[in-house]
């Protein structure tokens, strides 16, 4: 019976071992110095806003991991010794393995900016990062001018920053958010969709400050933030400052190890690093030569989650190779839902073309991508407006044109009972600015219940 040793209890580290248990009897420890049992991660917000508490993010009860033979070891790993196979944990204990997954996740990125390391200077990734915005922003308080936290500045255009920004508003504290880039999110959304994102957010009071980057975080005479300075000078006053400028994998302590890492570690289509019996998989994984249509890092909950299927069943005894298919994601922006399936460059790439459509009302649009010599469907963004993933998967395997694509545009409307649709005038305005005569179906938009 060989022991797996899992570092990291994230949902790509427990999705390897749950599976692990399905298909053999192997003995499994799965080490983690963040918390006891496994959480849902992408719940800390709701933590923090009162709607849920932390024993509701954990999907199985405390007793689950006993019955079915997982031990939870709570450690540091400081150091691996691949050619003995052993850990050296804090404390000055050893464990040793057969085969190692290296599940270890990812952290908030910092540019080394003076100040970082202020008190009331955070990020937000793990319960941890949750604990420390509790202590914080939660003080009693009698009047606001008593309150401990009045301003927060913000510093990176992401997913995470918008989540902060949600959470501290049910606090009331107000939010300033420095975007380096001419609109919010870059690097992933194309022109129109980052503006878009950018309205909604002012419409919800957030004080979005676009081409402008943090130079200096500045100490009050108790080594806490009291200030920020931007590289245009400016200087806002606040009393604490959230680092969302993204994540990294979280390798340094793997560094000059033996193991190959850029800027996380590297494995093959199978997972595996350049070491023996030594996987990698989540947020810390990067390919070599990643899988058709992604991209060599991916840290989203549902890759890992893949990975840690992937790794188990090879663990398991059949070898598989890491095959996600088609990109997809989706998010909230306050309440703007944003959905996106295969390839929607922030910038169209050579051999592409797009048909973009907006409602008026400025909250509504899709974004579709397709060849320039054939019309293959390549992706599409979409927001305000909720689609079936299984559709438009069906439409990249298949390769279908846009021109099909949007003459059944209405199969991959998720259609919530009330909510209104808008095939005819998205398939509209595509065949005025194509020239084109397309035919939607007339339940597209004929349908007994709508709100305009």
């Amino acid at each position: 019976m060989e022991h797996i040793v899992i570092i990291g209890n994230g949902i790509s580290g427990i999705t390897a071992a749950r599976h692990i248990r399905k298909n053999s009897d192997h003995q499994i420890t799965v080490i983690s110095a963040e918390t006891d049992h496994f959480f849902s991660r992408t719940a800390l917000m709701y933590i923090y806003m009162g709607h849920m508490k932390y024993e509701h993010t954990k999907p199985y009860e405390d007793g689950f991991w006993t019955k079915n033979r997982i031990d939870l070891k709570r450690a540091y790993v400081q150091r691996i010794d691949f050619n003995q196979k052993r850990l050296h944990l804090d404390g000055e204990e050893e464990m040793s393995y057969d085969k190692l997954i290296l599940a270890v996740g990812s952290k908030p990125n910092k540019f080394g900016w003076p100040g970082q390391d202020l008190e009331g200077v955070q990020g937000l990734y793990s319960y941890q990062d949750l604990e420390t915005l509790e202590a914080n922003t939660h003080a009693p308080f009698t009047s606001e001018k008593d309150r401990k936290v009045k301003r927060a500045v913000l510093v990176g255009g992401g997913l995470i920053g918008v989540e902060l920004a949600e959470m501290l508003f049910t606090r009331g504290i107000e939010v300033t958010f420095l975007v380096r880039e001419s609109r919010f999110w870059g690097n992933v959304l194309p022109k129109e969709e980052g503006e878009m994102v950018g309205r909604h957010m002012r419409k919800h009071h957030v004080d979005l400050r676009m081409n402008t980057e943090l130079d200096e975080i500045l100490p009050d005479e108790n080594g806490r933030v009291r200030a920020i300075r931007t590289k245009d000078g400016e200087e806002i006053e606040c009393q604490l400052v959230g680092l969302t400028a993204g994540v990294s994998p979280n390798v340094d302590f793997l560094k000059d190890s033996g193991l190959e890492i850029k800027r996380g570690i590297m494995v093959n289509r199978h997972l595996e690093t350049n070491q023996p019996d030594v996987y990698a998989i989540g947020d810390c994984a990067q390919f070599h030569d990643p899988p058709p249509g992604r991209r060599p890092i991916e840290q989203v909950w549902y890759t890992g989650r893949m990975m840690g299927e992937t790794v188990a069943a090879t663990l398991t005894g059949e070898r598989t190779e890491y095959r996600p298919g088609h990109w997809f994601n989706s998010a909230k922006f306050f309440d703007l839902e944003y959905q996106t399936y295969g390839n929607v460059p922030a910038r169209l790439e050579e051999g592409m073309n797009d048909f973009y459509w907006e409602h008026p009302d400025g909250m509504h649009c899709m974004r579709f991508i397709f060849s320039e010599s054939d019309h293959r469907f390549i992706g599409i963004n979409t927001f305000g407006i909720r689609t079936r993933h299984a559709k438009f998967d069906q439409w990249l395997n298949e390769g279908r044109s846009v021109e099909y694509v949007l003459e059944h545009l209405v199969d991959a409307n998720f259609d919530p009972e009330f909510y209104r649709s808008y095939e005819k005038e998205i398939i509209d305005t595509f065949n005025q600015q194509n020239r084109a005569s397309l035919s939607p179906k007339k339940k597209s938009w004929k349908r007994i219940f709508q709100l305009s």
